[in-house]
């Protein structure tokens, strides 16, 4: 969700869902020029000053009637009380009944996840959900106590799970606009959204400082400019909660999150969940100034973060997150975990993790039914002295203050609060008001050949491209859906699309617009300029990781377009949706003018506001947002900051024009995308143990289903497969399969998300293996890969094995991408599977770039 929600997929079944979740597991992509040595494998840990840290002033602390309350209350409870209290289930995998016998602090909606797990669930089922939900925690006949609990939700760009809310741009485009009044005015009415449906806490504002554009949440950072994101956080924290000396935590405001604590802008390669290899002074400099800003408003939780600062997950940080944000920086508040990220710690399950607790985490958030195993196995830890009661005590205080603080001990239940059940509220005009202004303000103009812009309205307006009339793809990740993908223009009523704007405007002037997204016309239809809307798909998290920023990379299709229109004579207007800047030199040549709209959110009619004149030829609207990330030159300047003066962007941060201002950007910029496939190294996948992002699953295949489990022994055995470790080289750099015929077995790498492995198949790259058969294998042995779309794709590696002997089989890439696998999204990078009884072994895994010497497998002519 703002943490990492992850909904189930549909490529993996039944128990691997449970399982796989069980090993740590992160996520990210393919780099050009990775090391040998995966990053964050091997690493020296920084030198630490404590020093470098600020004491912050902090609005509300030590407050005695409420320090005296949570005391009262807290020696009152019993451990199993105390421990439910630390636990934070997600509401598809626990019920009522469930809160009504543990009393459970905190729950949450993921993103994707619903009442009823019904997409369109009203706002009516919203606070009944609330409502029983609190009346459980309240009913003391089962757990002996009555604590209100919190509801907690990703409200990332307005309270985006919800039907027919109120979107705002995504964070990109709010740091476009540079306008931090604006913003608190934004997360007040996305507070007012929330409170209507009963729901108390929001996982808002992410503070993510990018680094590297690859990134997949680039878009849920509001600048590279870390004053941005302090000036920003603080806003938002006080649109969310309140001012301190004004109506905080009202019954018109909810509780507010400053995540992801900390560093998850900075990781290697921009890989989400990733390692941050920055120095102490930069992690306070650049990545913690979003903390700076909104503790000092007063947030009251934090959410710790998935990645590791050299090597060592943040959720078990026992430095950063008690010694730095606790101790020195002063956070009285609480600090909740992420989606399953305590079981990312080394030695840690999604089920048992002492390490966190002892860390300074204070809530486990943990979806999936590992929250039962976890309450109890917890408790048991207190019990035998690896977790101390001082700081069970410590965390539950915490938890308990920020309630005593929200007034949730006073306030009705969430069915009876005063905004909730006004529906009016959800995707109220004045709100949608105020979305609109955001999405005018957010746009930057980029190019603007001849001051093609403003449009007059009263011409023949040919609008194409594939986001013109599309809601979604305008919205982005996070929107309705985890992924904000599978959504209709019908799942967001009272909204506008791009087109809704340009037509409104188009023709109330007497001109005429033609909707044809793939540019085709009739000669009787000539038109006089040509809109052309394209851009990113929708995607969150890890899903959008790349390897390099180049646009539509061997599909240019939409330069196609763009081209075929220019090619007759017709002025063409690019609207650009992204979530990040990206390499579009071929597309600015072949656009008259262009804007990067970034994600605008259900207001698109916003943007033809600033595009077009009124009818008397005057500007309605002129540009006003300047670029919150430098755009880059190349397809490999993924890491260009303001700050670094060590590369020379295209487009600098803060660029953008205004009308009347000439247009800057050449006709003939150039199109070499620059790619050099020697500078691609090996990429190990299983070398000595499995590399990051991946994680090792057993289990039985029956045709794409998969049921499997993860790795989590050395020796383990699940369905038609056991799997054990042996030394080869080293200790335990191998493994040992057996297969027993009893079904189609397999062992198999996978990620929690796609992985683009194009940049090996355009090297002419191969998969290696190391495998050695016990006996000579008379039947068929499966080297399989695994595409996002459920696609699974093998080749025979049997009759490549020289009987007994360690040999070394590598497979043309091009091999699997004519069976079907899409190589710019691999879930799934290795498997070997066996439907017949079979023992073997397997050592090194790697992707290699391609040489001289000829694969062992090649695709068949």
């Amino acid at each position: 969700m703002d943490h990492a929600t992850r909904p189930v997929t549909g490529l993996l079944r039944s128990s691997v869902l449970v399982s796989a979740a069980l090993l740590a597991a992160c996520s990210g992509t393919d780099k050009q020029a990775v090391s040998a040595t995966e990053s964050g494998n091997v690493d020296t840990p920084p030198s630490k000053n404590i020093e470098i840290w600020p004491q912050l002033a902090i609005p509300g602390q030590n407050d005695p009637a409420i320090e005296q309350q949570v005391a009262s209350l807290l020696a009152q409870m019993t451990l199993e009380q105390k421990v439910a209290q630390m636990i934070q289930p997600e509401i598809r995998d626990f019920t009522v009944e469930d809160m009504r016998k543990y009393g459970f602090g905190s729950y949450l909606n993921g993103g994707g996840a619903f009442p009823n797990n019904d997409k369109h669930a009203t706002p009516a089922d919203w606070i009944a959900l609330a409502e029983a939900m609190y009346q459980a925690s309240m009913d003391d006949s089962e757990d002996g106590i009555a604590i209100p609990t919190m509801w907690g939700t990703d409200a990332v760009h307005g309270h985006n799970n919800v039907i027919g809310a109120t979107l705002f741009p995504h964070n990109i485009g709010l740091g476009a606009a540079r306008n931090p009044a604006l913003i608190e005015q934004i997360a007040a009415i996305t507070a007012k959204e929330v409170m209507a449906t009963g729901i108390d806490w929001v996982f808002a504002p992410t503070v993510a400082v990018v680094e590297d554009d690859r990134w997949g949440r680039t878009y849920e950072s509001y600048a590279e400019d870390p004053a941005v994101v302090r000036d920003y956080s603080r806003a938002i924290v006080e649109g969310l909660q309140g001012r301190f000396d004004q109506d905080f935590l009202s019954d018109q405001r909810v509780v507010s999150t400053v995540k992801h604590f900390l560093g998850d802008g900075g990781t290697e390669f921009g890989e989400d969940q990733g390692n941050n290899l920055s120095s102490e002074q930069k992690l306070f400099d650049i990545h913690a100034q979003g903390y700076v800003g909104g503790l000092t408003a007063g947030a009251q939780t934090v959410m710790a973060s998935f990645n590791s600062w050299h090597g060592k997950k943040i959720h078990g940080d026992e430095y950063l997150l008690t010694d730095v944000l606790k101790t020195r920086m002063g956070f009285d508040g609480l600090v909740v975990g992420d989606w399953n990220g305590h079981g990312q710690i080394a030695g840690c399950r999604n089920d048992s993790c002492p390490q966190a607790i002892n860390a300074g985490l204070d809530i486990f958030m943990v979806p999936t039914d590992a929250w039962k195993p976890l309450y109890y196995n917890t408790i048991e830890q207190v019990r035998n002295g690896e977790i101390s009661q001082a700081r069970i005590d410590d965390a539950v205080s915490r938890i308990l203050r920020v309630k005593f603080r929200a007034g949730l001990f006073d306030k009705p239940s969430p069915a009876n609060r005063p905004l909730s059940g006004r529906t009016e509220l959800i995707g109220h005009a004045d709100h949608r008001a105020v979305a609109r202004q955001a999405v005018r303000e957010s746009l930057v103009l980029l190019k603007n050949n001849d001051q093609l812009l403003p449009l007059k309205p009263g011409q023949t307006v040919l609008v194409a491209g594939d986001g013109a009339d599309n809601i979604g793809k305008q919205s982005g990740g996070w929107s309705i859906t985890w992924q904000g993908t599978g959504n209709q223009n019908s799942d967001f009523p009272g909204g506008s699309s791009i087109y809704d704007g340009i037509n409104e405007v188009v023709q109330a002037s007497g001109g005429r617009t033609l909707l044809r997204p793939d540019g085709l016309f009739d000669a009787a239809e000539q038109p006089d300029v040509a809109i052309v809307v394209f851009g990113e798909d929708p995607y969150a998290e890890g899903n959008g990781d790349i390897d390099n920023l180049e646009y539509q990379r061997g599909d240019k299709r939409d330069l196609a377009l763009l081209q075929s229109l220019q090619a007759q004579g017709i002025p063409v207007v690019s609207l650009f949706i992204s979530g990040r800047p990206l390499w579009v030199n071929p597309e600015f040549n072949a656009s008259d003018a262009f804007v990067a709209v970034w994600l605008p959110g259900t207001e698109g009619a916003g943007v033809a506001d600033v595009l077009f004149t009124d009818a008397q030829g005057a500007v309605r609207y002129d540009f006003h947002g300047t670029l919150p990330f430098s755009w880059p030159a190349t397809p490999q300047q993924a890491v260009v900051n303001f700050y670094d003066d060590r590369e020379t962007p295209l487009l600098p941060y803060g660029f953008g024009l205004k009308y009347g201002q000439p247009s800057t950007l050449a006709n003939d910029l150039s199109e070499d995308s620059g790619y050099d496939a020697s500078l691609l190294a090996p990429r190990p996948l299983f070398q000595q143990g499995v590399k990051d992002p991946w994680h090792m699953v057993i289990g039985t295949l029956a045709g794409d289903n998969l049921d499997a489990e993860a790795i989590t022994s050395n020796v383990q055995s699940h369905g038609s497969v056991a799997i054990r470790t042996i030394d080869r080289v080293i200790q335990e750099d191998a493994r040992r399969v057996v297969f027993d015929g009893k079904g189609n077995g397999i062992v198999s790498l996978q990620g929690n998300f796609p992985v683009d492995l194009r940049a090996f198949s355009e090297a002419n790259g191969r998969l290696s293996v190391e495998v050695k058969a016990d006996a000579p294998l008379t039947q068929p042995l499966q080297l399989s890969m695994l595409s996002e779309e459920g696609v699974r794709r093998g080749i025979d590696i049997a009759p490549q094995l020289k009987g007994t002997e360690w040999t070394t089989v590598t497979v043309d890439l091009h091999c699997f991408a004519e069976q079907g696998i899409n190589l710019a999204r691999v879930f799934s990078p290795f498997g070997l599977s066996s439907q017949a009884a079979a023992k073997l072994s397997f050592g090194e895994v790697l992707l290699l770039p391609g040489s001289e010497q000829p694969a062992t497998l090649t695709c068949p002519q």
